[in-house]
């Protein structure tokens, strides 16, 4: 995915979030999840907030699953979400509306394995990296790296981009007993650029140049979208359609 259509496709679903059903109180749209585009969702909002003063919209992280959480509590209008929700997430829609959890994927992004900027690394295969992620591979020189003890570091638990890693690349298994979870994938990926030893699978929009790079390893996508409960009102569809034309121009 070449960079240009990655910033395209990370606009694209930053504003798609911006589209919430009305919000629940003083007439702000609350949107909350995903770590992956909160930083371009905040910025989508400031931007459509100039050119709609009297819309307010607030923009939180803390991963897929606390966004998904949020919705189901009635605590945001709209949760922006890197995986499919799960079965019990979706009963417990049910349960609590008698509605369902609408989920509109809006594009897909790739997922890229990051290492240091150090590391001679250049490319490594999904069976290996399930090594690694799982903790039966210890040392990169077991994959024709340096010989140094790997550091596999992630985003918290209950975030998207974990699993999906475990979902793809791990085909279900559980991370090593080593694994350095952080709070969000951007502090994992920061991490790695600080540590010649690190690894970690997060979105591509990740890589600082000249501190982390990306080992060529097999395509990993995943969808990213939105939730609602219920489907979207007819003028939440209109400005999802408007900021879709605007990304696709890009």
């Amino acid at each position: 995915m070449k960079l240009r259509g990655l910033l395209a496709t990370l606009v694209g679903i930053s504003s798609l979030w911006l589209s919430a059903t009305p919000a629940r109180a003083a007439g702000a749209i609350t949107i909350k999840g995903s770590d992956t585009m909160v930083i371009l969702g905040q910025r989508w909002a400031e931007d459509y907030m100039k050119k709609n003063p009297s819309t307010v919209i607030q923009v939180t992280g803390g991963g897929s699953g606390t966004g998904i959480s949020a919705l189901i509590n009635g605590t945001t209008d709209i949760c922006a979400s890197s995986r499919a929700m799960k079965p019990a997430e979706k009963e417990k829609v049910r349960d609590r509306y008698n509605n369902s959890g609408i989920e509109i994927p809006v594009a897909r992004d790739g997922l890229a394995v990051y290492v240091s900027a150090t590391n001679a690394l250049t490319e490594i295969s999904i069976p290996d990296l399930k090594g690694i992620f799982t903790g039966k591979i210890t040392n990169w020189k077991e994959v024709g790296g340096k010989d140094l003890p790997i550091v596999v570091y992630s985003d918290a638990t209950t975030c998207g981009t974990r699993a999906m890693v475990k979902k793809v690349v791990m085909g279900g298994a559980d991370y090593g007993p080593s694994i350095k979870a952080q709070t969000s994938v951007k502090r994992a990926a920061e991490l790695v650029g600080g540590d010649d030893a690190g690894v970690a699978g997060v979105g591509k929009g990740f890589v600082e140049a000249g501190k982390m790079k990306i080992v060529d390893s097999k395509k990993i996508e995943r969808p990213l979208g939105l939730v609602t409960v219920g489907a979207p009102n007819p003028a939440s569809k209109a400005v999802i359609d408007a900021f879709s034309r605007e990304a696709k121009s890009l």
